[in-house]
C-alpha cells in the first residue's frame, strides 16, 4: 500500500525561465498538496497532460527527490525518513532511465540483482521467470545498444524487477513502444496485480487509464482534479467515457485560472 497525503514539491525557475517571465526570481509548483492512497492488488492510474506534475509527484514516492512537505508511507515505512528501506520495497521505471548500451540483458540482471543483496540463485530464478514472460530469452546475450527500442523497455522493465518489488511504479509504461510490446507490458502489470503488488502508472493515454486501472487521480497544473473508480469519475461529471471527463475537468480548471 502507498499512501501519499499533502505532498508538495516547488523548483526554483532557470535563467531562461525567469527571462521570460520577466522576473528576477521564482518557482515553479510541480505538485501541490496532493493526497491519494493506492493499495494492494490494484493499479492506480495517474492521468494528466504533460507538465501536470506525474513524474515530480512518482520521482517523489520513489525517494528520488524530496518533496518540499506532506508524507509518503509505503506500508509503514516514511519514504522521507526510511529511503533505503523504502527503495528495497519498490522499483521505479522512467524512459529517462537508460541502460548502458555496451552490457547485455543477461549481465545487468546479475548486476542489478547483486545490487539488491540477492543470492545467485535467487537472481537465477528470477531471471527465468522474467526473461520467459518478455521473450528476452534469445537475446540475452545481445548488447542493449544492438537491440530494438521494444526489446531495450522489457529488458529495462525485467531488471527493474529483479528483486520481486511489492509497490511497482512506472512512469508513462507504453510511451513510444509498439502495439505489441505495449500490451506485453500491461499484461504484464495485470499479473503483477493480480499477485498482490501494489502498481502505480502515471500516462496521458486514455485508453490505458481506462482499461487498465481500477482507480484514477486525473491531475491538472500539480492538483488533483478527482479521485477514484471510472465509474465514481463518470458518475461525478456526468460523462460517458474517460476522454470526455477528462476534458470537461480541464476546462474547469482553466475557467478557475482564468
Amino acid at each position: 500500500m502507498v499512501k501519499v497525503t499533502n505532498l508538495t514539491k516547488t523548483f526554483s525557475l532557470n535563467r531562461k525561465q525567469l527571462k521570460e517571465k520577466g522576473i528576477k526570481k521564482g518557482a515553479i509548483i510541480a505538485v501541490n498538496n496532493v493526497s491519494f492512497e493506492a493499495k494492494s492488488g490494484e493499479i492506480f492510474a495517474l492521468l494528466g497532460p504533460n507538465g501536470a506534475g506525474k513524474t515530480t509527484a512518482l520521482r517523489c514516492i520513489a525517494a528520488l527527490i524530496n518533496a518540499d512537505s506532506g508524507n509518503i508511507f509505503l506500508d509503514d515505512i516514511n519514504v522521507g525518513t526510511m529511503k533505503n528501506e523504502a527503495r528495497k520495497k519498490m522499483c521505479f521505471l522512467t524512459n529517462e532511465l537508460k541502460l548502458d548500451d555496451h552490457f547485455s540483458a543477461d549481465y545487468l540482471f546479475d548486476f542489478f540483482g547483486k545490487l539488491h543483496g540477492l543470492a545467485q540463485e535467487t537472481i537465477d530464478e528470477n531471471k527465468k521467470i522474467l526473461f520467459k514472460e518478455f521473450d528476452i530469452e534469445q537475446f540475452k546475450h545481445v548488447k542493449i545498444g544492438k537491440m530494438s527500442s521494444g526489446m531495450k523497455q522489457k529488458t529495462a522493465i525485467a531488471v527493474n524487477l529483479v528483486h520481486d518489488p511489492e509497490i511497482i511504479i512506472f512512469d508513462e509504461p507504453t510511451n513510444g513502444l509498439d502495439v505489441i510490446t505495449a500490451r506485453a507490458v500491461t499484461d504484464y502489470l495485470a499479473k503483477l496485480k493480480k499477485s498482490g503488488k501494489t502498481v502505480i502508472v502515471s500516462t496521458h493515454i486514455m485508453s490505458i487509464a481506462e482499461k487498465m486501472s481500477d482507480r484514477i487521480a486525473v491531475i491538472i497544473d500539480g492538483e488533483i482534479a478527482i479521485n477514484g473508480t471510472l465509474s465514481e469519475i463518470l458518475d461525478s461529471t456526468s460523462c460517458e467515457n474517460l476522454d470526455d471527463a477528462f476534458f470537461k475537468l480541464y476546462k474547469e480548471r482553466k475557467k478557475t485560472d482564468e
